[in-house]
């Protein structure tokens, strides 16, 4: 997490949110990317599906089956839906997001019927750390 956590404060020095996350296949690091909305002009470009699709590249398959995902806030309803498609195998996120979240909060992707893989979460890591960057975050981004 501290390296997901390292990438969100670069996501912040480069105007993006500050969301950073990292692909794991065992000890080894597969992928860490940060957010990259504004740089990419391109919404979909969240840390997580970077990282995701960094991670299915360098393994050459669709899937992340075995691998953990690192990410500094919960994922939303579009990385979820990338998660449960690409089998990851457990997300550990740091900070909850009550607005647009979608594992703990809002839909609750992975607890629904019609989700055909659901990984293991374990929540809450580092999220003193990244709810303060996002604080720190947003708070300058209304005043700029």
């Amino acid at each position: 997490m501290n390296r997901a956590l390292a990438l969100a404060e670069e996501a912040a020095a480069n105007g993006e949110a500050p969301v950073g996350a990292v692909v794991m296949e065992g000890e080894t690091v597969l992928a860490a990317e940060r957010n990259r909305m504004k740089a990419l002009n391109d919404p979909t470009a969240h840390a997580e599906l970077l990282a995701m699709r960094a991670a299915l590249a360098k393994r050459g398959t669709g899937r992340l089956d075995g691998c953990d995902l690192y990410v500094t806030l919960e994922p939303c309803a579009m990385c979820a839906g990338a998660i449960a498609h690409s089998r990851v195998r457990r997300v550990y996120f740091a900070a909850e997001d009550t607005k647009a979240g979608a594992v703990e909060n809002g839909v609750r992707l992975f607890e629904q019927p019609s989700c055909h893989h659901a990984p293991e979460i374990i929540g809450g890591i580092g999220a003193a750390r990244s709810e303060a960057m996002l604080k720190a975050f947003f708070q300058d981004l209304r005043r700029g």
